[in-house]
């Protein structure tokens, strides 16, 4: 897996990071999830002592992105991203979908860039440009989903 890769699995880390909604355990939620996620990024790098280093490394990096992120976006930042996602599920390809959350300041963009049928599984997918910006602090990433048989959408990579 490349690099470009893992920042869409980083950035599920940052926008997933609050799914505990209250104080510290926020925090600490958002790092607990980081690091898995940023632990399952390492694993596609490499091969033998190489892979256990890209391991440790996104475990590290997952959790510090995920924990810093998750004491700063509250619930209803992530109602405004989720809405955003959602509405650019269905937006023309290159149409930016913004998200504001004026009690927080937070504020960041979802863009379909991209759309096709994957060859593995037949699903219709998006690739999107993501951005975040939390405290002054810009986040961005790409990332691919697909719609599942229920209808729902699902983030790949």
């Amino acid at each position: 897996m490349q690099v470009s890769k893992i920042i869409p699995v980083l950035l599920a880390a940052v926008v997933l990071a609050g799914c505990v909604t209250n104080g510290n355990q926020k925090q600490v939620g958002g790092g607990l999830l980081g690091a898995g996620l940023g632990a399952l990024a390492g694993s596609q790098i490499g091969s033998g002592k190489g892979q256990l280093a890209a391991v440790a490394i996104g475990t590290l990096a997952g959790a510090y992105m995920g924990s810093e992120v998750g004491a700063s976006l509250d619930k209803a930042d992530r109602l405004y991203a989720q809405q955003a996602q959602t509405d650019a599920d269905y937006a023309p390809i290159g149409q930016r979908i913004s998200w504001n959350n004026p009690d927080s300041g937070h504020y960041g963009t979802v863009t379909p860039t991209r759309d096709g049928i994957d060859r593995s599984s037949g699903a219709y997918c998006r690739e999107y440009q993501t951005t975040v910006n939390v405290g002054g602090q810009q986040q961005s990433a790409y990332g691919t989903s697909c719609r599942q048989p229920d209808g729902d959408w699902q983030i790949i990579n």
